[in-house]
């Protein structure tokens, strides 16, 4: 599938320059049976302005990588995006980004082009996947005119699944790193949440492993079936 059939039909107002990026960038790759721990993961954790999926705006991203079944610091990405027409609300209690910050932010087509770039051709893990795709596929629509297609799968799902024994059914982030005794620096700070999605990830991978669950569409399998035994049970 070409770059072209990823463009939708916005009006985008984008440089020359960064029309040729939006036209380089990598296309996501299939889901195939190799194991967790032989591909390139992207771990993301966005900070918005709220939570309404429509309105509210994407004001910090934050990823690193896990490749070869470790993170690699080495492959980073923080960034924090420029919003002329932001309003401070209540909301800045929890992402604690100052309006300064995005008054001196970097300009939304760079930052979106920049991440494209950084996330290449992986999937993408986070916690709250859904609400993290939503409201990265609808900046990149606003923003650069294009089509998110990348995979985006959830930490938060993924968790219950491997570690029943926990019995966190619907659990935080706090609560996940709170059972396996993961060091958290600071929450609601996107590079520092994904840093530590990234290490519960690498522990997940290794329940996988145990489960021989060890790929991707093996452990999708296994959600499927877990919510279709959760549905009958209702």
């Amino acid at each position: 599938m070409s770059w072209l059939s990823r463009l939708v039909g916005c009006q985008v107002r984008l440089s020359a320059a960064q029309l040729q990026r939006r036209a380089t960038l990598s296309e996501p790759l299939a889901i195939d049976e190799r194991a967790l721990n032989q591909q390139r993961w992207v771990v993301l954790d966005l900070e918005t302005s709220g939570l309404d999926l429509r309105r509210d705006q994407l004001l910090s991203i934050g990823a690193v990588v896990i490749e070869q079944g470790a993170i690699d610091l080495a492959q980073q990405f923080e960034c924090t995006l420029h919003r002329a027409d932001h309003r401070v609300s209540a909301s800045v209690l929890i992402h604690g980004i100052a309006p300064s910050e995005i008054a001196n932010g970097v300009e939304p087509a760079e930052a979106l082009l920049a991440f494209m770039e950084f996330l290449r051709d992986s999937p993408v893990l986070a916690f709250h996947a859904g609400f993290d795709r939503h409201m990265l596929a609808r900046a990149l629509k606003e923003t650069l005119g294009l089509r998110l297609q990348h995979g985006f799968y959830d930490v938060a799902h993924w968790a219950p699944a491997l570690c029943p024994q926990a019995n966190i059914a619907n659990g935080g982030l706090d609560d996940w790193t709170e059972y396996f005794a993961l060091q958290v620096h600071q929450r609601h700070h996107a590079s520092a949440d994904a840093l530590v999605t990234a290490e519960l990830a690498l522990i997940l991978f290794s329940k996988a492993r145990q489960q021989q669950l060890d790929n991707l569409p093996a452990l999708e399998q296994r959600l499927v079936r877990l919510r279709r035994q959760h549905a009958h049970a209702l």
